[in-house]
């Protein structure tokens, strides 16, 4: 008799994981970090390469295949998650994670975002958000703010921006998370609660673009600012912030919304500062709409696993369609009755 044994966990550095192919992205883009994070949690993870995949759209973010050590595919503009779809359903034993900007998932890919969210696929979102188009030369994006200047708005942008995280709350996504490039402490971290979870994790990483949209995020991730000006949830802790950890967040009295709260000596619990509650969609939604001078909220916002898409399909509705004799049924006549 045969005897499988698992296959050993090896020690596997961040390097390992990077490819031969020489970055190329601009000098101080912001997705040096975020490649370098994604290379750290790998190998903390000591995931397997051959087990391992990214998939990518168009634009700068995209290049991200390319150097990572790993199989990957470099797809069309916006189909990332589509095309990551049928990798999973081919086989749902690989780890799968999907590239790509704000443009490009937002826009040209909101609806297939929101379709691969929805369904709850085992996939690891990734969406870089710079509130610009970058690799073609800085035209706005649907993330742009209003009175944004860009070669294609030189009168500002007039469009609405839109939220990442409320439109992957709004899409029915189970985890929701948000992290900074350079915070190389939080970003991997968030990167293993994403790979962690079963079924489709969304993680929107505000990343710097030094060349069309240098200093966006400044004003609550500029070191001076960012005890005051971000506030780092945490399952089962309160909504505390600042520099001496003297402001909270609590809902205003008689609204559905949230407020900075100043503590006294009494404490979080006496100034009615919530608890996050990951596990709350409501909650986080909330913490997503933050809006200065409000504190932008950064971690896993949202959290409550469901059954995966492709655990439904391969695990109960393939293994249900080819149950009996395929043999006799094809040889049965020229007309099948289907029960």
């Amino acid at each position: 008799m045969n005897v499988v044994t698992p296959p050993e966990k090896l020690e596997r550095k961040a390097k390992d994981y990077a490819s031969d192919q020489e970055v190329r992205w601009c000098p101080g883009c912001g997705d040096y970090a975020i490649l370098k994070a994604m290379q750290k949690t790998c190998a903390d993870l000591a995931l397997r390469p051959e087990n391992t995949v990214f998939v990518s759209g168009i634009g700068c973010a995209a290049r991200f295949p390319y150097y990572m050590s790993t199989y990957g595919f470099h797809t069309i503009h916006g189909r990332a998650p589509a095309v990551a779809t049928g990798v999973k359903l081919a086989n749902p034993e690989l780890d799968v994670w999907v590239i790509g900007g704000d443009g490009d998932m937002l826009s040209i890919g909101g609806n297939h975002l929101l379709h691969v969210l929805r369904r709850n696929v085992d996939l690891n979102v990734l969406l870089f958000n710079n509130e610009i188009y970058g690799l073609t030369k800085g035209q706005y994006s649907p993330t742009s703010r209003i009175g944004t200047r860009s070669p294609s708005t030189p009168g500002g942008s007039l469009d609405a921006p839109v939220s990442a995280a409320l439109f992957a709350l709004g899409s029915g996504a189970r985890f929701v998370a948000r992290a900074v490039d350079t915070q190389q402490k939080q970003l991997p971290e968030v990167l293993k609660r994403a790979h962690g979870h079963r079924g489709a994790s969304f993680v929107e990483i505000f990343q710097n673009c030094i060349v069309y949209n240098d200093g966006a995020f400044e004003h609550f991730t500029a070191r001076d600012v960012v005890e005051e000006m971000q506030i780092y949830v945490e399952h089962g802790r309160p909504l505390v912030f600042g520099k001496n950890r003297d402001k909270g967040l609590r809902l205003k009295p008689g609204s559905i919304a949230l407020e900075v709260v100043e503590l006294g000596a009494e404490g979080p619990e006496a100034a009615g500062v919530l608890v996050h509650d990951e596990t709350d969609r409501m909650l986080a939604t909330l913490l997503a709409g933050l809006q200065p001078p409000l504190p932008v909220a950064i971690g896993v916002l949202y959290c409550d696993p469901a059954e995966s898409y492709e655990h439904q399909v391969v695990g109960e509705q393939m293994a249900a369609a080819v149950e009996g004799d395929i043999d006799a049924l094809l040889r049965r006549g020229h007309t099948w009755t289907v029960e």
